[in-house]
């Protein structure tokens, strides 16, 4: 399921990444890898707030959705 779906507090684990070659850079340079912990943190109007690698970042809705736990 797609990132967006993760309930606030609970921790997944990333099992893919898609979209294009320049967004899964992008998102693997903010520290969106596969088989790595993601836990989000809060949600406004669809965009989320996640910890990642012991850092908290924000992404949007499109974004959160091409993040599949």
């Amino acid at each position: 399921m797609p990132l967006t779906m993760a309930k606030t507090g609970e921790n997944n684990l990333i099992k893919k990444v898609g979209g294009k070659e320049e967004v899964r850079r992008f998102l693997e340079n903010l520290g969106f890898v596969v088989g790595s912990p993601v836990m989000v943190v809060s949600q406004i109007q669809g965009n989320v707030i996640v910890n990642v690698k012991e850092s908290r970042v924000a992404i949007s809705r499109e974004m959160a959705n091409k993040i599949m736990i």
